[in-house]
């Protein structure tokens, strides 16, 4: 439990949670400090960039094995079964329609990679090494949610039909492109690669998050003003409950798997984090009546902070009394 308060403690005081929580007061304060959508787009860009290359340059470095194809597959089942849980516990803690409740829970089967970056952030910091191969994992976790979400709702008449233009929406994210992509282009390329470019993508990694996260507050921040009147005690409860059984699912599948205990935490952390670029964008297509400011508000609203601030700690504390590390 000290462990826990100490790297709980550590975690709120440090830059990146802390521009965080600037955004996220200046934005409830009605402040009109904003980040232009040019700069936030660029700083994405440059986060699934460096994320997805290094992960390469560590699995050039690694080699390819079993293991790498087992957490592959094991991240496509997490997905693709977390969305059933979470529409599930809907049903019960809340009385949300069955299509706001399968676009809701489409989120929670995908990832944030941004809440995945933070938690590289907080390995590094704690000297836990990991898995490089998980930043493929993560990739691999985007679309199996979105399936089986639009599985759910067809259910109930409520989804639009499995055409092109949504396989395409899906397939061709912008997000999952520019992360296999750079993450081939490290695999590629290898450690001659990234001594080339270290000083682009090493660097100003953490300066970089920190503005994005910025951007995150504010966003955040201006969700939940909007989504006062919406979401209810239900739904809080689900934003908070749910991130903690997809990380205990995580752990599960990381201890089936041997992954070291910084991988373990990544793997808790995928299984946590709440999607909101890849599925709301696949969600305003395939279900256009589903309200935005539900899911949108939940996801980054709730369940974002909740995992920067307190999840991540958890994660890495109860990773490690489980596997010794």
């Amino acid at each position: 439990m000290e462990n826990l308060l100490s790297l709980a403690a550590d975690n709120l005081v440090s830059p990146i949670i802390l521009s965080f929580v600037l955004g996220l007061s200046a934005a409830l304060a009605r402040s009109d400090l904003t980040i232009p959508e040019a700069i936030a787009k660029a700083m994405s860009i440059y986060l699934l960039f460096a994320i997805g290359f290094k992960g390469g340059v560590s699995v050039a470095a690694h080699g390819i094995d079993a293991t790498l194809g087992l957490s592959l597959i094991a991240g496509v089942i997490l997905s693709a079964l977390l969305p059933l849980v979470a529409f599930g516990l809907l049903r019960v803690l809340t009385n949300l329609d069955h299509v706001n409740a399968g676009a809701v829970a489409a989120h929670y089967g995908s990832i944030s990679i941004v809440t995945f970056v933070a938690g590289t952030s907080v390995l590094e910091s704690q000297g836990l090494m990991y898995e490089g191969y998980m930043v493929a994992v993560a990739a691999a976790m985007e679309a199996p949610a979105i399936l089986s979400a639009l599985w759910l709702i067809s259910r109930g008449g409520g989804a639009r039909r499995m055409d092109s233009d949504l396989w395409r929406e899906i397939a061709l994210n912008g997000s999952i492109v520019l992360l296999v992509g750079s993450f081939a282009i490290g695999w590629i390329t290898g450690e001659d690669g990234l001594a080339e470019i270290s000083s682009f993508v090493v660097a100003p990694f953490k300066g970089v998050l920190c503005l994005f996260l910025l951007d995150m507050g504010i966003v955040a921040g201006r969700g939940l003003r909007a989504g006062r009147g919406l979401i209810t005690i239900g739904l809080l409860g689900f934003g908070v409950l749910m991130p903690l059984i997809g990380a205990g699912a995580g752990l599960v599948a990381a201890l089936l798997l041997g992954l070291s205990t910084g991988g373990a935490v990544l793997l808790m952390v995928l299984g946590a984090s709440a999607s909101y670029i890849a599925v709301p964008a696949a969600m305003r297509v395939a279900v256009p009546e589903a309200n935005p400011s539900i899911y949108l508000t939940l996801s980054l609203g709730v369940t974002f902070p909740f995992n920067l601030a307190l999840g991540l700690p958890i994660y890495v504390s109860v990773a490690r009394a489980v596997t010794g590390g």
